[in-house]
């Protein structure tokens, strides 16, 4: 005699690059998935996939064992939980909300705190690896939450992650350790950037320079996978300069708050917020490049 194993439900909110990849993710591991998107291409594109809609976040979370939501900061995700079509309330009890937004730590610990009273568990669970990896369930999870958590999130988990650390019982321990790793992430892209800038201004060859450099001490993961982006001259928006204007921008929240100095931290930032200043805010990290050029008369691949 056999038994079936019951359908595991999981709801995805958000279906942006990133979202649409772990939804996908979700669905080849045997998951029945409902989700929601404001952009309506992008919830057709995963109906085609073999998902189902939903209007909203109540409605895409009600019944799921699991909620993953991967919007873009604490207030969407604020909305998501506890706004007038929030998921918290529509939520089965017992149920997991996976929080993927990059946020301030206390950010994190209030909303598990209010997710917890209403008697759902909340995850605090930023990644890392790019639309890439979330597309093949290579995610990097940096993750924080009570047992109880963890192990209801467990099988989503295993079917978005390549990696998964479990990094504490409470929430706001993941937050922390994804803001040490926007810090590098941002610091190394502008980095890149301007290195990339430099070599044109000198006339090197900048295919040349990237290989060389990837082989040398000088390369890092986002020199070695953001500088294609400006050889291509392709800044449609892997992940935006915009992003990295919030997320170094709560860095220096933190680091203020604790009297604590950032300013290698603070020059990328600066350099993040110029490229948003002059109309690239939606386009590409890898965008900084092209502000260095604008300043300094320097040619790179697609400009004159």
């Amino acid at each position: 005699m056999t038994t079936d194993t019951p359908t595991r439900r999981a709801a995805v909110i958000g279906l942006g690059s990133m979202g649409s990849g772990m939804a996908g993710s979700l669905l080849r591991a045997g998951f029945s998935v409902t989700a929601c998107d404001v952009n309506p291409e992008a919830v057709a594109r995963f109906e085609a996939a073999g998902g189902r809609a939903a209007a909203n976040p109540a409605e895409a979370a009600r019944d799921a064992d699991v909620v993953v939501s991967v919007v873009v900061n604490a207030a969407q995700t604020e909305a998501v939980l506890f706004g007038e079509t929030g998921a918290a309330a529509a939520m089965p009890e017992g149920a997991v909300f996976v929080s993927s937004a990059t946020m301030d730590p206390a950010i994190a610990r209030a909303l598990a705190a209010r997710s917890e009273a209403t008697g759902r568990h909340y995850l605090d669970a930023p990644m890392s690896g790019g639309a890439a990896r979330a597309a093949d369930g290579g995610l990097t999870f940096l993750a924080s939450g009570s047992s109880a958590a963890f192990a209801k999130a467990r099988p989503a988990l295993d079917a978005m992650a390549g990696t998964l650390y479990e990094l504490g019982d409470a929430a706001g321990q993941g937050a922390a350790f994804k803001m040490i790793n926007q810090l590098l992430a941002g610091v190394h892209i502008a980095a890149a950037c301007e290195a990339m800038a430099f070599a044109a201004k000198q006339g090197l060859d900048l295919r040349r320079v990237y290989e060389v450099i990837t082989k040398s001490a000088g390369n890092s993961w986002m020199f070695e996978n953001r500088v294609p982006h400006i050889l291509d001259a392709d800044y449609s928006p892997k992940s935006a300069v915009d992003i990295f204007v919030k997320d170094l921008g709560i860095v220096q929240d933190m680091a203020r708050a604790e009297k604590y100095p950032v300013p290698v931290a603070a020059a990328a930032l600066q350099m993040f917020l110029m490229a948003s200043g002059a109309g690239m805010g939606r386009d590409d990290d890898a965008s900084v490049a092209r502000l260095y050029a604008q300043v300094s008369g320097a040619t790179l691949p697609g400009t004159r």
